[in-house]
């Protein structure tokens, strides 16, 4: 049964790598959460890129509205866990970088 859960998952993290632009994904998303999951979700994103740049938890709260509980579940999860944040902050950065260089050159 385990094994069976863990292909479900599995499966259900294929679907979402099929997705291929943000419209599939506001789509997909608004259909399998709530409106409150996906702004947690969202939430915790925004916890996590500011936990990266050394902001205070006051700043963090102020900033996100997240409690202190979350902050610092987001803050173990970037010091202890499998690396997930790390992945996708650094994928979004390097795309700042990249819009800003852009910018530059224009």
């Amino acid at each position: 049964a385990r094994r069976q859960r863990q292909m479900c998952i599995r499966d259900r993290f294929e679907a979402i790598l099929m997705l291929q632009n943000i419209d599939e994904c506001y789509a997909f998303f608004t259909d399998i959460c709530t409106a409150r999951e996906i702004q947690s979700i969202a939430q915790r994103l925004h916890v996590a890129r500011l936990l990266k740049v050394r902001k205070t938890y006051n700043v963090i709260e102020e900033e996100t509205g997240a409690s202190t509980a979350t902050i610092s579940r987001v803050n173990r999860s970037l010091n202890y866990g499998s690396n997930g944040y790390d992945i996708v902050l650094d994928k979004l950065i390097e795309k700042d970088l990249k819009k800003q260089r852009e910018n530059q050159d224009k």
